[in-house]
Order: C-alpha cells, then structure tokens, then sequence
C-alpha cells in the first residue's frame, strides 16, 4: 500500500483543525476572578484602611468625646479646626519641607548608590568581592540603637548638631538596598549586554546609564517607594539629632503629646497631616510603580 492510498477517517482533519484553534483560544482567554476573590480582597481592604479611616473619625472629634464610651465610629465637626491647631502648635510647616529635602535626598542617593553597588556585586569580578557582600549583608543584623552614641559624637565633631545634613549622612546608602538591587540584577540583567555594549566600545559610565539604569528601573522604583517612607517616618535618629527649632514631621508630632493632658484629637490630627505626603506619594507613583514590576516581571 503507497503512501497516496493511505486516507484520513471523514472529518479527521476538520476535528484536528478545530482543536488547534480551541487551544489557541483557550490560551488568549483572559481569567476573570470570582466572587471568592471580591470577598477576600474587600476583607484585605477594609482591615488595611481602618486604621487610617479611625485616625480621620478621631481627628474629627473632639478630646472629651473620645474619652467617652463608646468610641465614636463616624465623622464630626471638628476636623478643620483640629488640623489647624496641630499645624500651628507642631509648626508643621517648616516640618514638612525638612520631611520632604530629608527623605527625598535620603531616596535618591540610596537608589543611585544601592543600584551601583548591586551592579558591582552581581556582575563585575574582583577580588574579596563575596567577603564584602557578606559584611554588608552581615551590617542588617546590627541594632541600630548600637550606633546612635558614636554616631552622635561623631555628629557633634563635626558641628553639624541639630542640622539636617546630620540625618541624611547616615542614611545615604543602606545595606538592604545594595542586596535587594544585587538580588534583582543578577536575573534581570543579561551578562551579554553588557558585553556587547563593551564590545561596541561604551565606557563604564555609558553601560551603567544606559544598559544597568534601564533594566534596573522596576526595581529601583520599589527601592525608590520603600526608602521615603522608611525615611519619612523614621523616629529615633531625627529625635535625637534634631530640635524643635529644625524638626522633621516626626520630631514635630513628638510636641503634641506634651503637656499635662495631651488632647488625643489634636494628636489625631497631626497624625493624619503626616500621612496624607504618603498617600498623596503612592498615589501620584503608584500606577508607575506597579507598571514597572510588571514589566520587570515580564522581561525576566
């Protein structure tokens, strides 16, 4: 028997056909999520606002209401008023901008230098490199408590007590940035391009800007976000460091608990003030943010 008398069961071809294409639709479907998924992330949601939401319902009231029982659950009347008597007796203001000069350089150098320093650790060679990776890593384990009396001496030789320079030097480059961004390039960036673009003859400074920068920029975008809130809210060192006279917003908010009966409103108030840069931050960079792990995510 040839190969021509050879035939196909009626419709064998058909069948196959339809099946291919079934599985090319089935593959471009896109997955919708049910109602299981709605409820747990609606959970998720309300827990993760309701400390926020009971920060503005306090900030609304007034002192001797929330002492009473029980609790108010929703708004008042109070909210513009206590929001100006936090501002004006925190002197928020000037807070805010040193908040905003503090945290925002403390992010750009932290990202630029952590990305530079991961680069160098997950992919160039040269020697002791895993011994230093490894005291660096092995600097996290430190308190940080450890370090504020030499840190404040160090501060005070140099005559830099109660300026902002003393918060931001410590904090311009941190060791869990540097193994985050090496962690992260060590996949996300091809050793090939960086050979072709040496091949091409770029210089050092060309592949970090234009080869090392672009396939790090998700990365560096979680970086970016995770710096200036952990600088925005840091607490102990600026305490210590700075005065009422040159606050950060933290140092500022220190002030309102003072006094022989702190009013808890007020307190509230200036609470939701030092929040609200946050929100206003994720919400300006979010979607950006967001676009950018999922690219990343996509290219690895």
């Amino acid at each position: 028997m040839t190969t021509s008398e050879l035939t196909l069961p009626r419709g064998a071809g058909t069948e196959r056909r339809g099946r291919g294409r079934r599985r090319v639709m089935g593959a471009g479907k896109q997955l919708h999520a049910g109602p299981v998924t709605y409820v747990v992330l609606t959970v998720f949601a309300l827990v993760s606002l309701a400390p926020l939401v009971w920060t503005a319902v306090a900030a609304s009231r007034t002192d001797r209401r929330l002492a009473e029982t029980p609790p108010p659950l929703w708004f008042g009347g109070n909210l513009f008023t206590n929001l100006q008597s936090a501002w004006d007796e925190a002197g928020l203001g000037t807070a805010m901008v040193n908040s905003v000069i503090v945290a925002g350089t403390i992010t750009v150098s932290t990202v630029v230098f952590a990305t530079l320093a991961g680069f160098a650790f997950a992919k160039l060679r040269f020697r002791f490199s895993g011994l230093l990776l490894l005291l660096t890593i092995g600097t996290m384990m430190i308190p940080p408590q450890l370090a504020v009396v030499p840190l404040y001496l160090w501060m005070s030789d140099l005559g830099w007590s109660n300026q902002l320079q003393t918060v931001v030097l410590p904090s311009l480059v941190t060791a869990f940035g540097t193994f985050f961004m090496r962690q992260y390039l060590v996949q996300a960036l091809p050793t090939e391009l960086i050979e072709a673009a040496r091949v091409d003859g770029a210089s050092s400074l060309r592949v970090v800007w234009h080869v090392v920068f672009p396939a790090a920029r998700p990365a560096m975008a979680v970086l970016g976000l995770l710096t200036f809130v952990f600088a925005w809210n840091d607490f102990l060192w600026p305490i210590i460091a700075l005065n009422q006279q040159n606050p950060t917003v933290q140092v500022a908010l220190n002030s309102l608990g003072t006094g022989y009966v702190p009013d808890q409103a007020v307190i509230m108030a200036g609470a939701l003030l030092g929040t609200l840069p946050l929100l206003v931050a994720f919400l300006l960079f979010g979607k950006q943010i967001v676009g950018g792990i999922m690219q990343g995510a996509i290219k690895g």
